[in-house]
């Protein structure tokens, strides 16, 4: 199993332990070889020190008579001794002053050494049977008398040094290893609390318990994600609210006509007519069921656009201009009592055709149902590459609290009539292209501004 897979503590621990083994390993490679290099220097500087202690405090009658002597046991002791080291004298032709223990091939090769040194003193090193030797030449003069001082050391000492400090070192690690696990289950519990309970808010998410909100007071990483989880709360109870509304209202948008198409039809049937005669009462028939047909259009319009990402929308180059004007020649017949004004110079801009003649229609729908007497239509350049296409009407205001959220909410129903779905759509499509649509109510009419972004390449001649 991985080890993402388990649990937080056990993933911390393994961290834990996996660092210390590994430092564990790189120190018991590193630590030996260093020790060794640093105890062998260790060696050479006692048995130097231990020489100048023999010059300075014997001279060589005196040291004769201190080894020779049988009483002084513990004097000779000592001074073989003298801090680990052990020594014997090269006099007269290199002649071993007194008994050594050394062997006496490796003495002759001493003598040798000896005879062939330049330098006052010279560090040397060997093999007496098994075992690795440290030693030291020094040569001094007493008494008119060339004098050598061989002091050694046996590997030994290093080696019981490195192995001691070896030992206390893997103890260490062996501790630290084992009580590894309570800085990780400390650890995991300390990153874990809030994980959990984020995780538990989530799972009520998902069971759609958006009620309780979503506080960690913390302002690292896992701060940052339950900041983002209570947005999402926050999004899903809008989305949730807004989703209610739209279907309560185009359900009873839905609902009113397949009402009136069905009495229509029941009357028809039992020879009523409710409009006078058959020509008018099917009239209103087919005009129900054009609105019908135009609810249900502007349903699966949005859908569409929900599932639309500016990377799939196919721009091209057109003329705005010419694409108003071809809108306007098509629906200005519904309302011929209209006095529609044009201020539209050439523009071009990059974009999709239909999906901007879906968005002029729109627009043009909704002035016509709220103008009295005159619908304007102007384009303008406000900044450089920077497009300002207005819709005006002089019909009523539209209430506060529908302005505010007259793009934001899917469905909007005025105080005289409904803005419907088509202004959603409007939004999505102004969206979709880095552009910016508003609404604002004029000291007569109202006033709908779409602003095209530099991106688009606006031109106005």
């Amino acid at each position: 199993m991985r080890i993402k897979n388990k649990p937080l503590a056990v993933q911390i621990w393994i961290v834990f332990a996996g660092i210390t083994l590994f430092i564990s390993i790189i120190l018991s490679i590193i630590l030996p070889l260093t020790l060794r290099a640093f105890f062998t220097e260790e060696i050479y500087a006692t048995i130097e020190s231990a020489q100048n202690l023999m010059f300075n405090r014997y001279d060589l009658p005196s040291l004769r008579k201190f080894l020779e002597s049988d009483d002084l046991t513990d004097s000779r002791q000592t001074l073989e001794n003298i801090r680990t080291v052990n020594h014997f004298f090269l006099i007269d032709n290199y002649q071993v002053f007194f008994t050594s223990p050394l062997e006496t091939d490796f003495i002759e090769h001493v003598k040798v050494q000896a005879q062939l040194q330049q330098n006052k003193s010279q560090r040397y090193s060997g093999t007496v049977g098994n075992e690795k030797i440290f030693y030291v030449i020094t040569k001094g003069k007493t008494i008119n008398q060339d004098v050598y001082l061989v002091s050694y050391m046996w590997d030994s000492y290093r080696q019981d040094m490195v192995h001691n400090l070896f030992k206390r070192l893997a103890l260490v690690t062996t501790i630290v290893f084992l009580l590894s696990w309570i800085p990780a289950i400390l650890l995991s519990k300390y990153l874990s609390k809030p994980l959990v309970s984020l995780e538990k808010k989530v799972n009520k998410l998902a069971a759609y318990e958006w009620n309780e909100p979503i506080d960690v007071d913390r302002e690292d990483e896992i701060g940052k994600l339950g900041k983002s989880i209570e947005q999402l709360r926050n999004q899903l109870i809008y989305q949730k609210e807004m989703q209610q509304t739209f279907l309560q209202n185009i359900s009873h948008e839905l609902k009113t006509p397949v009402m009136v198409i069905r009495s229509f039809t029941q009357a028809i049937r039992d020879g009523i007519y409710p409009k006078g005669d058959l020509d008018c009462s099917v009239e209103v028939i087919d005009e129900e069921a054009e609105r019908l047909e135009k609810r249900i259009k502007n349903l699966l319009y949005i859908t569409k656009l929900d599932n639309i990402y500016l990377k799939d929308i196919s721009k091209q180059n057109f003329s705005l201009d010419e694409l108003i004007k071809d809108v306007v020649e098509r629906l200005s017949w519904y309302r011929t009592d209209i006095d529609w004004q044009q201020e539209l110079p050439p523009v071009i801009i990059k974009g999709d055709v239909e999906q901007w003649r879906v968005v002029i229609e729109n627009l043009l729908d909704n002035q016509m149902r709220y103008a009295q007497n005159t619908i304007l239509i102007s384009l303008a350049q406000i900044e450089q590459n920077k497009v300002l296409l207005r819709f005006w009407n002089d019909g009523p205001s539209i209430e506060p609290e529908i302005l505010e959220t007259l793009f934001t909410k899917k469905y909007n129903k005025g105080e005289k009539g409904q803005f419907g779905l088509g202004l959603s759509i409007v939004q999505r499509i102004v969206k979709l292209h880095n552009a910016k649509i508003w609404a604002c109510n004029e000291e007569k009419g109202v006033s709908f501004y779409i602003e095209i972004p530099k991106d688009m390449k606006g031109e106005v001649n």
